[in-house]
């Protein structure tokens, strides 16, 4: 059962039969979020343990964190929970050997100077000339499944994240196909369509030693030779005064990977909007478009959690936790609580203010959410312009990771508008 929909928040008697015992639920454990509903036990511990000690099968344990209050919390505050040991659970008990080069794995002020050029380069200012790009790029991939009147939405959008970043960042477009296979080996390294046949440890080390060698030979290519594009500014990255080739790629690294996430939040939008039977309703209100994006984004949290550990003794939601202990925030939960969100449980494109924490919060907030942002109101807007209607064709299948949330295969019908298609046909 997955607690997506329900006309209101799920009964207590509900929950406890979909997770008797959220105390066993590993969270960490990919298969929950393809076959389980991290809902249902994230709302629990809400309730009954919002701050509580789990246990990963044979790995080390860590501290879960799923109240808002709490999440947001220790995102703001990195003098108490530090970014620099690892920001995800696939690093959990051993060092990060990005930390210190990698502005995921750094914490201010050492973060702020790494991140100012950047955050210039991806501005909402700075990416506005990618939006013929994002669009060109959606119309490339809906024309032809308006045409055959059925679609696979997850399939459609999960190119389009590293053909608008690969634009801002000057890469080959040829590149394109392979880089997105990898990022997604990355994201989700059990996911079946993805993962190699030794299994889903060598798929995320094939994925991290492939998409590190091709920065490194990209950063290589252009030493001395500098552009105006995103890996130009990060090749003028100085770390501690000078340049370093390895920051470099491990922040291409961090974007390529991000990015990745992106694309989640329209599908599982247009999933929710086609199984609603509000779709129709929705694409006739382009008034409604930036609260529309805000909650595609609240009800996906593309980007499931993010890990930190205490720099010294702290108390959290009441709980005490010792320093130097690993802490995961779970996005998806905080962006549920019903002590921030009235009727989180409904898809409510409405709904305004929306002050969700799917891009993180802090100083370690989203470098990508311009970007993100862009890309995801263009494709309503392309989808709405074209699309009459969408309705299932299939029940959706979730993505078996516990980095990225959203579906793997999200089937539908699609009802065109033909006049829309046959103007999209003659613009080419």
């Amino acid at each position: 059962m997955r607690l997506t929909r329900p006309d209101r928040d799920p009964p207590p008697s509900t929950v406890d039969a979909a997770v008797d015992a959220a105390g066993d639920a590993d969270l960490a454990d990919p298969m929950v979020y393809a076959d389980g509903d991290p809902h249902a036990v994230w709302y629990r511990l809400r309730r009954t343990d919002p701050v509580s000690w789990r246990r990963t099968g044979d790995r080390p344990g860590y501290w879960s964190v799923t109240r808002y209050a709490d999440v947001d919390r220790v995102l703001r505050d990195h003098r108490s929970f530090t970014s620099t040991r690892g920001t995800f659970l696939n690093v959990l008990g051993r060092p990060d050997p990005a930390s210190g080069r990698q502005l995921a794995a750094t914490d201010p002020p050492r973060h702020t100077v790494m991140r100012s050029p950047l955050q210039q380069a991806l501005s909402i200012r700075s990416t506005a000339d990618q939006e013929a790009v994002i669009r060109k790029q959606v119309r490339a991939v809906l024309v032809p499944a308006a045409h055959s009147g059925w679609m696979d939405v997850a399939a459609l959008m999960t190119g389009l994240p590293v053909a608008v970043l690969g634009t801002v960042m000057g890469l080959p477009e040829a590149d394109w196909p392979q880089l997105t296979r990898l990022a997604m080996m990355a994201v989700a390294p059990h996911e079946p369509r993805w993962q190699l046949p030794k299994g889903p440890d060598a798929t995320l080390q094939r994925a991290h030693r492939a998409l590190f060698a091709y920065f490194q030979d990209q950063a290589h290519d252009r030493a001395g030779n500098p552009g105006s594009d995103l890996m130009s500014a990060l090749l003028g990255l100085q770390v501690d005064g000078h340049a370093d080739p390895g920051a470099v790629v491990a922040n291409c690294y961090s974007l390529m990977v991000g990015a990745a996430t992106w694309p989640h939040a329209a599908t599982v939008a247009l999933v929710e909007l086609a199984a609603s039977g509000r779709y129709a309703q929705w694409a006739a209100r382009p008034d409604l478009l930036d609260p529309l994006v805000e909650e595609a984004f609240r009800w996906a949290s593309p980007a499931n959690h993010f890990l930190r550990h205490t720099t010294t003794a702290v108390e959290l939601g009441g709980v005490g936790l010792p320093a130097g202990a690993p802490v995961v925030v779970w996005l998806g939960s905080a962006n549920r609580d019903e002590a921030v969100f009235a009727d989180p449980y409904t898809f409510d494109p409405t709904r305004w203010p929306n002050r969700h924490l799917a891009f993180g919060s802090g100083p370690h907030n989203c470098l990508g959410a311009p970007l993100a942002r862009r890309m995801i109101r263009v494709v309503f807007e392309e989808v709405f312009a074209l699309v009459a209607d969408l309705a299932p064709a299939g029940e959706p299948s979730h993505l078996a990771s516990n980095f990225v949330a959203g579906y793997g295969c999200a089937p539908v019908t699609v009802e065109v508008r033909e006049s829309a298609l046959a103007k999209a046909g003659r613009d080419g």
